[in-house]
């Protein structure tokens, strides 16, 4: 099996209960039941880790519109475009092995900036995965396809 670099890790974020808004962090850690400090930890394995590009914010960037890193609701932000990876495509990021499990639906609520994003977002807005290897994934870490 070789493996392709595909990207870097820009960004990385977590959910938790009682904040508002996403909090960002250098090094996240993950087991096979998700985030380890995520809200959503052991809540649904198959949507445990949402994957995100930086083509997504250029996107309503080019139509005008300003939204914050990690609105979309990401745990990790790439410089890489993995939706159109199928699912069952395994990605090495760090130390960890993730598994696409399924495409992202748009969420109503990225409409309380425009009404116009879960539009424009319909298919761009991120991937799930979730965790097959364990491990730790920090801010500049190269992702790799498995099997590519």
């Amino acid at each position: 099996m070789s493996n392709k670099k595909v990207g870097r890790v820009l960004n990385l974020f977590v959910s938790q209960s009682g904040v508002s808004q996403r909090i960002e962090k250098n090094l996240l850690s993950f087991d096979t039941l998700g985030v380890v400090e995520d809200k959503f930890y052991n809540k649904n394995i198959e949507r445990s880790v949402l994957i995100s590009s930086m083509d997504s914010y250029n996107l309503i960037k080019n139509y005008g519109l300003e939204m914050p890193l990690g609105y979309l609701g990401e745990n990790i932000l790439l410089d890489y475009n993995p939706y159109a990876l199928e699912v069952g495509s395994v990605l090495q990021i760090g130390n960890t092995v993730l598994e696409i499990t399924q495409h992202c639906t748009i969420c109503n609520h990225l409409a309380v900036i425009d009404v116009k994003i879960p539009t424009l977002l319909k298919n761009d807005r991120g991937i799930f995965a979730k965790v097959v290897g364990d491990g730790d994934i920090k801010v500049a870490d190269e992702v790799y396809l498995l099997g590519a």
